[in-house]
């Protein structure tokens, strides 16, 4: 239920191009995610809808939020109001900071889609979880041998293959 729940919020705060993604910039996206990197969205053909992000996370914060509100509210009203004015710029900081985490949070989980996308557009016969750290691997290697663009995909795809047939 969660799985739906978080697709449902990744579909609607995304606006995505019905351009494939480049084999290099899905090698270079790969590569970004792998190190824990933030990926540009550009690289993957999606961007953010803030309209809707922003809607979307006013919804999930009032839905955690107004049921604590409402428990906690008696007692504020009834202690001192310095207490009261603290909390409420506790609480304000952490709407706001949790929205920067939010939005980190959806742009990875977006990148990690789109990668996987893309990886069945060019890679069909590598699973994403078994190749994904080899060719990022390899893709490096080619950065540091300067193979060119023309070049990249056949020397990765024979690199990968000579990989896959070592380790049977």
């Amino acid at each position: 239920m969660l799985e739906k729940i978080k697709q449902k919020i990744i579909n609607k705060i995304f606006i995505v191009s019905k351009q494939p993604v480049l084999f290099r910039d899905l090698l270079e996206a790969n590569s970004l995610y792998n190190e824990g990197m933030l990926v540009d969205g550009a690289k993957l053909n999606f961007r953010f809808n803030y309209a809707r992000t922003y809607q979307v996370y006013s919804l999930l914060v009032a839905i955690v939020f107004l049921p604590i509100l409402l428990i906690v509210h008696n007692y504020l009203t009834k202690i001192d109001t310095h207490i009261s004015i603290i909390s409420t710029a506790i609480v304000t900081s952490v709407v706001f900071i949790g929205f920067d985490v939010f939005k980190v949070w959806v742009r990875k989980e977006m990148s990690q889609k789109r990668i996987k996308e893309a990886w069945l557009v060019h890679f069909p016969y590598f699973s994403y979880e078994k190749y994904s750290k080899i060719v990022d691997e390899i893709y490096l290697q080619s950065i540091k041998e300067n193979i060119s663009k023309n070049d990249l995909e056949q020397y990765l795809l024979e690199k990968l293959v000579s990989q896959r047939e070592l380790r049977r």
